[in-house]
Order: C-alpha cells, then structure tokens, then sequence
C-alpha cells in the first residue's frame, strides 16, 4: 500500500473532525455573541466589561490560574533536577506517571475528603488535641481564596510538568556543566548557563498549557469553588443556564473572549520559544 504522495492528505480525517465539531461550536458561539435584536451588534462584549461579576471572574481566574501554574513549574522542575538520576529508572517513573492516570475530577474529590473541615486532616488535627472543634480547621476547600482548586491543580500538575522536562534532562550534556565548573561558576551560574537554556522553551511552553488548561477549567471549580467569586468556566455556565435569555449572549462572549486571549497566548509561546530553539541550534543561545 503506497501512502499518498501528499502527506497533508493524510491531515484531512483530523481537520474535517475539528471543523465540523469543535469548529461549528466555536462559529456559532461568536455568532451568538455578536447577534441582538436580530442585527449584528458587540453591545454584548460592552456590557461584558460592564459587569463587576464578570471582572471578579476574571481576576479571580488569573490569580488562581497563576499561582497553580507557577508553582507546579517550580516544584516540577525542583524535583526534575534533584531525582533526575533516579527517574532514568523505570521503576521511578511509575511515581510519575501513576497520578497522571487520576481525572482531576477524582483528585479535587480526593482533596476534598482529605482537607474539608470534616475531613481526614481534620478529624487527625482533633486527634492529636490541635483543635477542639471541626469548626476550627482552616477552610481549605469551597474558599473564596480558591487554596482547594490550588491545591488540585499543583497536586495534579507537576508530575506533568516533572515529565515534560524529563528528556530534556536526559539528553543534556554533562559537557556544558564541566566546562562551567572549570571556570569557576557556582551552582546558580552553572544552572544560568548550561542548564536554562536548554529547560527555558520547555518549561514556557509547558506553562502555557498548564495556563490555558487551568484558565478554562470546569470540574474542578465546580466541586472546589464556591459562588463567589467564581472562575470564568463557571460564570459562563451559570448565564448560559439561567433563567434570564438575556444572560446568555454574555456567556457566549465571555468564552470567545477567553479563546481568543488564550489563542494569542499560545501564538506568541510558540513564536518565542521556537525563537530561542533557533538561537540554540545555532549556536548562539545564552
């Protein structure tokens, strides 16, 4: 069987798939946001930014979208660069990649049983005489501070983020290092020079998925969140279900805002980090 001699015929399955699925979605969905009293009108994206929910939502999401994110690059790649060694081994890397097979569903759940205030780290508080009461067990989950969805969403991210950064650090070489420490770099400079370049396009781009993820997620903050203030997945399912129609034309415009900001989000990683592998190739990164 010869394949054709067009290798782009062989994208056509998966295109047709997106555009007449995913993509109709996304059509109708700017369709219905830009449609009023039957004529083309942006009075809804107006009255969008005219919403002081709206504006919480998304503050609120990129503060907790941030603090996941940053944390789980910074603890994936601490745990990258100090096991490296151990996880070349195959029995190591079932730590890894065993919580990778958890829905985020199941793991929010599981941190709900473990750090609601009658929950297990509760009941082993009032055990051990730290509290007397449940009531005194710091709310950790349903917070206005969104600590439970963190908490998720880190536990859940960086054996991820452990895993994309992996085979960058199988395939470094050791070279780079020697030739720093010969030089009289410290640990700082040596990891600035010989290791950072090399990590920086995969930890940026590995953020950036995370923030996008993070950004437009639904199960966890369903189950995590409370009603105020909310994440934007949530907001958007509460106006496109509400009793009030006119509530919903704000839900549609709310989630293309949002994938249009996280399609330039993704354009511009894309654009630098295959930059910065440019400048790598040729020799002249920093």
């Amino acid at each position: 069987m010869k394949w054709p001699a067009n290798n782009a015929l062989l994208l056509l399955p998966g295109l047709l798939f997106f555009l007449l699925i995913p993509g109709l979605g996304v059509v109708l969905a700017m369709w219905e946001s830009v449609r009023g009293g039957g004529v083309f009108t942006f009075e809804h994206y107006r009255e969008l930014f005219e919403q002081d929910r709206f504006i919480t939502s998304v503050l609120f999401s990129l503060t907790v979208t941030a603090v996941s994110t940053i944390l789980s690059l910074f603890i994936g790649l601490g745990i990258v660069k100090g096991f490296s060694p151990l996880l070349k081994e195959t029995r190591h890397k079932l730590l890894v990649w065993i919580p990778m097979l958890v829905p985020h569903f199941v793991w929010a759940y599981l941190v709900y049983l473990l750090f609601n205030q009658s929950g297990f780290f509760s009941s082993i508080a009032g055990v051990m005489g730290w509290i007397d009461d449940r009531s005194q067990f710091p709310i950790l989950v349903q917070d206005r501070n969104g600590i439970g969805i963190m908490l998720t969403y880190v536990w859940k991210e960086v054996p991820f983020v452990t895993l994309m950064l992996l085979p960058v650090y199988a395939t470094l070489s050791k070279g780079y290092k020697e030739v720093a420490s010969l030089l009289g770099a410290g640990p700082y400079q040596t990891f600035r020079v010989a290791e950072w370049p090399f990590i920086y396009p995969v930890l940026i781009e590995t953020g950036a998925i995370l923030f996008a993820f993070i950004f437009t997620a639904f199960e966890v903050p369903r189950l995590l969140g409370v009603t105020s203030p909310q994440m934007l997945a949530i907001l958007a399912y509460d106006w496109f279900y509400s009793g009030n129609w006119s509530d919903r034309p704000l839900a549609f415009a709310s989630l293309v805002m949002t994938g249009l900001g996280i399609g330039v989000l993704m354009w511009l990683v894309l654009y630098f980090t295959n930059k910065k592998r440019m400048h790598i190739t040729k020799g002249i990164g920093n």
